[in-house]
């Protein structure tokens, strides 16, 4: 599931400088492609996700993967900017539904908030697995003289695949609290909680950071005229390979070492690389952007999941859409305010020059969480009550 829904929204660093030449449209424009799904996904998770504590992790999945699948058909039929907008809106709506549904999920079947970690890295190698297969397949229909939004008519059919599997499946009971009403008053209410809204802002910086690689780096290396034209060409490819194969290498080190080490070291050679690209300009940024990657891999997984594991199972869908809400926060401010300062200055290196601001403020949190570790109290009573 999350390798599907990862092949159309990772794909679109590749997809905007098509649809600029197709519709001739600004940067700014374009990345209504990544801002305005992102958006989606967050509205869709703080006004939804609710729904994985009341209807239960299986009917929420199965809901959000039908309404995905007969919108991703619909590309099939348009020709329009705006269609495709609307059409990646509705997509957001159901990510955010079944995404919910499903980071709950993997809340039930974990047996301690270590493995819950563990596991979610693991899950999230498959969606840079996903992240990888998307941008192939939209250059392989390029090269073969077909339109990109076919890409989204694939992940349709394999979307199909998984409602038919979805619905053979047994899902695990979840425990419900019987002490208050499962619905959006509680989730808006969940946002004031400190342990929530600390983890959320973090995922909001850590995607913010993210998503300039791959919405905005391929516009940045379009320039690149060194004798590195294999790294320049192969970023984007290299940038999620890296992201991938250290998700699954996050799962054994989280379950070695301590995750709020883990998270100031990691976070740390983010800034570096982000540094050293505007400090060496773009002949650095074309091997130091996409080797960020090996460090971003771990870190939006453990986020999460130490977000929602400061809270019982029977509020993980709730807790878990608050998280997405500002993560996705994050994936539309970002790319958005990168692409409106580069329109303004006239190159997107002032972007990214933004982007190592939020790269620079998510490594001051992860300092702060590491020497203080705020969360860990919380984290230890539910270990023992919970799993």
């Amino acid at each position: 599931m999350f390798m599907m829904f990862a092949m159309t929204t990772d794909a679109v660093g590749v997809i905007i400088p098509q649809i600029i030449k197709e519709f001739h449209i600004t940067m700014t424009q374009a990345a209504a492609f990544h801002y305005v799904p992102m958006a989606a996904i967050g509205l869709s998770g703080i006004l939804f996700g609710f729904l994985a504590d009341k209807w239960g992790r299986k009917k929420t999945i199965l809901f959000g993967l039908l309404l995905f699948a007969a919108n991703s058909y619909l590309f099939a039929v348009g020709n329009s900017f705006w269609f495709f907008a609307g059409l990646l809106a509705v997509s957001g709506v159901a990510i955010g539904i079944f995404k919910t549904g499903a980071l709950a999920l993997i809340g039930d079947i974990a047996d301690s908030t270590a493995t819950h970690t563990s596991m979610m890295n693991t899950v999230e190698g498959f969606f840079g697995v996903g992240a990888i297969i998307g941008p192939a397949i939209v250059a392989k229909l390029l090269d073969a003289g077909t339109s990109w939004k076919w890409l989204y008519v694939i992940a349709a059919t394999i979307c199909v695949a998984l409602i038919v599997a979805g619905s053979m499946v047994r899902y695990p009971s979840t425990m419900k609290a019987s002490d208050e009403p499962v619905d959006l008053k509680r989730t808006f209410h969940m946002m004031k909680n400190p342990y929530a809204l600390g983890f959320s802002l973090a995922a909001f910086l850590y995607v913010a950071v993210e998503c300039a690689i791959y919405v905005w780096m391929p516009t940045l290396l379009l320039e690149y005229k060194g004798s590195a034209t294999f790294f320049a060409i192969s970023a984007i490819s290299i940038f999620f390979v890296l992201r991938a194969g250290g998700r699954f290498l996050g799962a054994w080190m989280l379950a070695t070492w301590s995750w709020t080490l883990v998270m100031v070291i990691v976070s740390f050679a983010i800034l570096v690389c982000f540094a050293g690209s505007m400090i060496g300009g773009i002949d650095a940024a074309v091997f130091l952007l996409p080797l960020s990657g090996l460090f971003m891999s771990v870190m939006y997984p453990t986020i999460n999941t130490k977000g929602i594991s400061c809270f019982p199972k029977s509020q993980h869908g709730a807790v878990a859409g608050v998280i997405l809400f500002f993560s996705c926060g994050g994936a539309a401010v970002g790319p958005l305010a990168m692409g409106a300062l580069s329109d303004f200055a006239g190159y997107p290196k002032y972007g990214f020059l933004l982007a190592t601001g939020f790269a620079a403020l998510l490594f001051l949190g992860m300092l702060f969480n590491w020497l203080r570790n705020p969360a860990q109290a919380m984290l230890d009573r539910l270990d023992h009550s919970e799993y």
